[in-house]
């Protein structure tokens, strides 16, 4: 989290702690605090013993001046798998920023899949989204960011606005990436930036080989406006498209691809992203 921001004194302020504990037979979640409009569902099991949790939004959509805090933190060897029931929207703004900030921590053994759904910014929103994740040595996670630009369904581009978009990833208490990234209306409409591609999206994997890199090469295979990268064990995908569908179906099959090496699990795609 950046602590030099500037929070806006109007709008929900909403805070949403998870903790999740390893036991003999499944991960637990062992705590769950929440303030304001953020909570989660009841967790389930359909992997066994992989805890799948669903973060809630009950107002439906982000506007300016609100604040919302994640903190999760995956204790030793445990499992767990975050996604959203539908997609979040960050309204146009009225002249405040909206702020999102993620922590995830995952500890020695552990593994976490955070899969949040597509990030719509509506035309004339401001949004500043901050994620760190701090790994332990032995550690292993799965983490995607799918970011939606205007409604092209509705006509609409991204002539007015901006997202401010912050990576942070740790390991060991030392920086492995670092990556600040502005997007706007020049950066929406230029070449060198989305060339009026509405959706742009980062997957990142660690723990991943020179053979989890080759796969998604060939899974690629000259596809424009899709690529790979290995860092160490960080395993970097990027995309950008006109639809978030193209996008999202290639995030997906890459997870496919790398999800057994990465966390231990076979190929799953959770039921709600199918509703």
């Amino acid at each position: 989290m950046d602590k030099n921001l500037k929070f806006a004194k109007s709008g929900w302020k909403a805070e949403l702690k998870l903790g999740f504990t390893h036991t003999a037979n499944k991960t637990v979640l062992s705590e769950r605090n929440h303030k304001g409009p953020l909570t989660v569902q009841r967790p389930f099991y359909p992997e066994g013993e992989c805890c799948h949790v669903y973060v809630l939004h009950p107002p439906g959509g982000i506007v300016s001046g609100d604040q919302l805090a994640i903190d999760i933190n995956v204790n030793k060897n445990a499992k767990a798998l975050i996604t959203t029931p539908g997609a979040s929207k960050f309204y146009r703004s009225s002249g405040e920023q909206a702020f999102q900030t993620i922590a995830l921590s995952i500890n020695e053994g552990a593994t976490l899949e955070w899969l949040p759904q597509e990030t719509i910014v509506f035309e004339g929103a401001r949004l500043v989204s901050d994620v760190q994740i701090d790994l332990a040595e032995n550690s292993r996670f799965i983490a995607w960011e799918i970011l939606v630009l205007g409604r092209p369904a509705a006509d609409e581009g991204f002539n007015l606005g901006e997202a401010f978009l912050n990576w942070q990833i740790n390991r060991q208490g030392k920086p492995l990436f670092l990556e600040k990234m502005r997007l706007d209306a020049e950066s929406f409409a230029a070449r060198w930036g989305l060339d009026g591609c509405s959706c742009c999206g980062s997957l990142f994997a660690f723990g991943a080989s020179e053979a989890n890199l080759e796969a998604i090469r060939t899974l690629i295979d000259g596809t424009p406006r899709q690529g790979v990268t290995l860092i160490d064990d960080l395993l970097i995908c990027r995309a950008s498209a006109k639809k978030a569908q193209s996008v999202r179906l290639f995030f997906e099959k890459v997870r496919q691809l790398i999800r057994y090496d990465i966390v231990q699990q076979q190929p799953y795609t959770p039921r709600i992203w199918a509703t």
